[in-house]
């Protein structure tokens, strides 16, 4: 579904982003929490994308100013992600929070993150992920794959 459907941004409970995140993500599971998630939906009023936004995932981050979008899960409709991103930069300010951030995953091309005005601002390397002999742990699909740190707009 690649329609160029009008969309608007509407409020979504957690359990409903995270289970539009469980049927259309194409390569993650829905994140364990977030502060807030919003949804765009369609004329008929069809929701056709979420974003979650929580914590930073990174403890560097994790400075009580800044959110991270950790989650967003389209079901193709083109402009979703990028009104979502924008739509989650102005909430995000609105409550208080005076930086989000969000990753992108090598081959991800960040045009929605581009089109609502986010900046690259680190290129991070692979790594090798979290289990050890000592206390393994399953893949949460992340490992060995390069990402990109976005920031949204200042101002």
């Amino acid at each position: 579904m690649t329609s160029l459907a009008r969309l608007h941004v509407v409020p979504i409970r957690q359990r409903d982003a995270k289970e539009f995140v469980t049927v259309w993500h194409r390569h993650h599971k829905a994140p364990a929490g977030a502060v807030f998630c919003i949804g765009a939906a369609d004329e008929d009023g069809t929701l056709r994308a979420v974003a979650m936004v929580g914590r930073p995932v990174a403890r560097a981050f994790d400075n009580g100013q800044t959110l991270e979008v950790t989650r967003t899960a389209t079901d193709g409709v083109r402009n979703a992600n990028s009104l979502l991103y924008g739509a989650a930069w102005r909430a995000a300010k609105a409550l208080g929070y005076t930086r989000l951030i969000t990753y992108t995953q090598d081959g991800e091309s960040g045009a929605s993150l581009r089109a609502a005005g986010w900046q690259v601002i680190a290129q991070r390397p692979p790594r090798r992920g979290w289990s050890c002999a000592s206390r393994p742990r399953d893949s949460q699909g992340t490992d060995g794959i390069a990402r990109t740190l976005w920031e949204a707009p200042s101002g």
